[in-house]
């Protein structure tokens, strides 16, 4: 977030993540703004008990760091995506990336909503999004877009999408030190 307001999404967060770990992890306040996209549930605890948690159980450290690297990472390629790819490169990995989250529904955003995530003006918005439903990827209609084409707008993405999407996969794939009783130090591949 900036001084006069703007703002600029640089990591998105789904069932798989949470919000507030390094604050859980570190006794620090969270810097972030967190912004809720989708409808759905959501858990929500006092920053006190996850800091409990963090410090007793190995397990759970192991998963707050992991969680916490991959949502670096994740940040990471964003800002290089927003840096040097075309705005419909990165719509296309952003809507790859949201559908993952939003577990195949229809997606409610309109251009102005998108510009803002992408940090593009709403006209670069509109003419990808059209770019995008012309090739028959997409439609959408007044904030609603749908996927038409999952595989071939995964072709026409950037390379960011497939990267962010491996490391997330690497992320839910158990180490170690998920299995119950094994306290062993987690293995490094």
């Amino acid at each position: 977030m900036l001084e006069n307001g703007s703002a600029i999404e640089t990591a998105n967060i789904g069932s798989e993540g949470a919000f507030g770990l390094f604050a859980a992890m570190y006794s620090r306040v969270s810097f972030n703004r967190c912004l809720v996209q989708l409808a759905g549930g959501a858990d929500r605890c006092p920053i006190e008990w996850l800091r409990a948690e963090f410090q007793r159980s190995e397990h759970v450290r192991d998963l707050f760091v992991s969680d916490s690297e991959t949502l670096l990472s994740q940040v990471q390629q964003t800002v290089a995506c927003n840096a040097l790819h075309s705005t419909e490169e990165r719509m296309c990995r952003w809507l790859l990336m949201i559908h993952d989250r939003a577990e195949g529904q229809a997606l409610p955003y309109t251009h102005e909503f998108m510009s803002h995530m992408l940090g593009a003006n709403r006209k670069s918005v509109t003419i990808a999004a059209q770019s995008l439903q012309n090739a028959g990827l997409i439609s959408y209609r007044r904030g609603r877009i749908q996927l038409l084409d999952r595989a071939r707008l995964e072709k026409v993405s950037c390379e960011c999408y497939a990267i962010v999407r491996e490391r997330f996969d690497a992320f839910l794939s158990p180490p170690p030190t998920a299995t119950p009783g094994n306290t062993t130090e987690r293995r490094r591949k």
